[in-house]
């Protein structure tokens, strides 16, 4: 793994006193606690831009906003993709707007500076008029970028957390048949904001206990099957299809219909894969697709959730049929999920909450939450520490 010397978090061998106890309600709610867990958590932390194939051309670029950031992610003419500051470096004027486009030169639209697709600054009006100017000193800012698998990952810092494929290697064998550098997109970026602490999103993902519970839809394709477990930076939770159909008829046509995966190793015909990447980033793997979700913190009570879906090019309509039954499945999850996740960020702001127990078969709550306590040890309160507490 990469140099993990400034994040010090207990090893699972290690005691941690506090092991047995959920992170407490306050951190879900206290402004100081956001803007540290905003640099020391989600700054330097891989995010997902895109598939490789959503820069296909040279100068097509992808963006990505996120606390207070944006970051542009350019295929040059040199066929690299690299990952810049959206910001130029005149008087910090955004130079592109929206999700995706294709430039040749990268243009700030206030004062005309260009920048090539490698970042360089090669044309400024008035040039003799700055005296301080020098033209390879005042490149694009670059952005740290990974590719895996084919999809694009940017961070704006680094505070050693490992890489993408180090954090994902305990489970490389089994989405390696998956074929995703092949795969394409099958729909564009979606953004559905929360009223939600972002951790609440990521807890729910990973929480095992609640799926017998609220997800009657998922307990009617999965029957007992559903397991998670945790690696120190992902969690992993499956599903595998049952034969007994379902009474609902779009659970019962994607049983029916979901076509075999030559690709696919036997137990990956019909299996659900989902996988929480350490801090804020889940996939979900199907036979017939896989859907990313980022939860893009926006304030201490707020996200957004940033979806997108890709797959291996199939435009049979059997399988456009069965995506269609994946999402009508899953739409009546995310429905449960949210009316959760929103309830649950109403309580962690209440005066009689502190932290929950937490029971031993929460591995994946457990791994995220000796993360945290590392990261903030005030973590530990189960009250909130008097304002301040963070320039302490």
């Amino acid at each position: 793994m990469g140099d993990q010397s400034a994040f010090p978090a207990l090893a699972e061998s290690e005691h941690d006193p506090d092991a047995d106890w959920s992170l407490p309600g306050w951190l879900y709610t206290d402004p100081e606690n956001h803007a540290r867990e905003m640099e020391r958590v989600i700054r330097p932390s891989w995010q997902i831009v895109c598939h490789e194939s959503d820069l296909a051309q040279p100068g097509d670029y992808r963006t990505l906003d996120y606390i207070g950031e944006s970051v542009i992610a350019v295929r040059g003419e040199d066929g690299v993709i690299r990952a810049f500051a959206n910001v130029c470096r005149h008087r910090a004027m955004r130079l592109v707007e929206g999700p995706a486009g294709c430039a040749k030169k990268l243009v700030c639209p206030y004062h005309a500076w260009a920048y090539e697709t490698d970042g360089r600054l090669t044309g400024v009006p008035m040039k003799a008029d700055y005296p301080a100017l020098k033209l390879e000193e005042n490149g694009l800012v670059p952005v740290a970028l990974e590719i895996w698998h084919g999809f694009v990952f940017v961070r704006l810092t680094d505070a050693g957390f490992p890489s993408v494929a180090e954090m994902m290697a305990p489970y490389e064998a089994e989405v390696a048949p998956y074929r995703f550098a092949e795969m394409r997109r099958i729909s564009d970026v979606r953004l559905r904001p929360r009223s939600v602490n972002w951790k609440n999103v990521g807890d729910n993902y990973s929480d095992n206990l609640h799926i017998p519970v609220v997800h009657d839809g998922l307990v009617r394709i999965f029957a007992k099957s559903y397991e998670i477990e945790a690696q120190e930076w992902v969690d992993r939770m499956k599903g595998d299809l049952v034969d007994k159909p379902s009474a609902l008829f779009w659970e019962r046509f994607y049983q029916a219909h979901l076509p075999p995966a030559p690709h696919l190793p036997l137990e990956g015909q019909r299996r659900w894969l989902y996988y929480k990447l350490w801090p804020n980033i889940a996939f979900d793997i199907y036979a017939d697709q896989i859907d990313f979700m980022q939860w893009l913190p926006t304030g201490p009570t707020t996200c957004v959730l940033r979806e997108m879906a890709f797959a291996l090019p199939d435009a049979s309509r059997e399988m456009k049929l069965v995506r269609y039954a994946n999402w009508r499945i899953n739409r009546v999850v995310n429905k449960e999920d949210t009316w959760l996740i929103e309830r649950v960020q109403q309580g962690m702001a209440s005066q009689t909450y502190g932290a929950g127990p937490i029971g031993q078969s929460e591995v994946c709550l457990r791994s995220f939450a000796r993360k945290i306590r590392a990261i903030t040890p005030e973590a530990r309160l189960h009250k909130a520490p008097p304002p301040g507490w963070s320039k302490g």
